[in-house]
């Protein structure tokens, strides 16, 4: 069977998990940290040599301040706790998004993650915190834009490839396989220039179930697809 070598995750339904058992949204993200914390643990045991997750979008600050305060407390909790298995385990954390405005404590502590674990090799785990698609390539124009004004790139010499470089996932290939959970189709501002080419699969679970049946599901449902990248295979042309 074909495995992905990148799967992101966009980790859908903790609140509504919540809600259909009477518990605080509170308590569906917590069942979603220890959702994340087994898929982690999955993922290389299944071949998967890069994981994204959807962890705090930039449009997720304009959720009620009590909730947004309790998903920080919980980002806060899984590094302090975990990061030492994660680095024991060989995974490496990696950061995408905007840095800028984020508070002191949590931008320092990813950061640390990031510097403790940069060599390793089992498997390198991608947060995707305080990001949107759309931002990121803002931002990459930015750049690029500040990179011809200052006559250090020609813009006719401006490529796909070269404006790649300039998103927060550049030197992270593009996934080859997006999950999403909950039974929501969309990608929510997810990684829609790198997901250009992605497998998409969604799943009807909400997130704190998602476990390593569905994971293995997921990558079931990849194995049968046929990639091309917009062009043809040779079954086509013999059609």
């Amino acid at each position: 069977m074909t495995t992905p070598a990148h799967v992101a995750i966009i980790m859908d339904g903790n609140g509504r998990w919540a809600k259909a058992r009477g518990l605080p949204r509170l308590a569906g993200h917590r069942a979603g940290v220890e959702a994340l914390r087994q898929t982690v643990r999955a993922a290389p045991e299944m071949g998967i040599s890069w994981l994204t997750v959807y962890a705090f979008s930039s449009e997720n600050w304009s959720r009620p301040k009590s909730e947004v305060t309790d998903l920080m407390g919980l980002l806060k909790l899984f590094i302090r706790r975990d990061l030492a298995e994660l680095h024991r385990n060989g995974v490496r954390v990696r950061l995408i998004g905007d840095r800028t405005g984020l508070a002191n404590d949590i931008r320092t502590l990813l950061e640390e993650a990031e510097t403790l674990t940069r060599a390793n090799e089992s498997l390198n785990l991608v947060v995707a915190f305080n990001y949107g698609g759309r931002d990121e390539i803002v931002r990459a124009a930015r750049k690029a834009a500040k990179e011809v004004a200052a006559g250090r790139l020609d813009p006719e010499a401006l490529t796909a490839e070269i404006f790649s470089t300039y998103l927060d996932t550049a030197e992270i290939p593009d996934p080859d396989l997006v999950i999403r959970t909950s039974g929501e189709i969309r990608l929510s501002n997810f990684l829609p220039w790198q997901s250009a080419y992605s497998e998409l699969v969604f799943l009807p679970c909400y997130w704190p179930d998602f476990g390593r049946a569905d994971l293995a599901e997921a990558l079931r449902a990849f194995a049968q697809r046929e990639r091309r990248f917009g062009g043809v295979t040779s079954r086509d042309v013999a059609l």
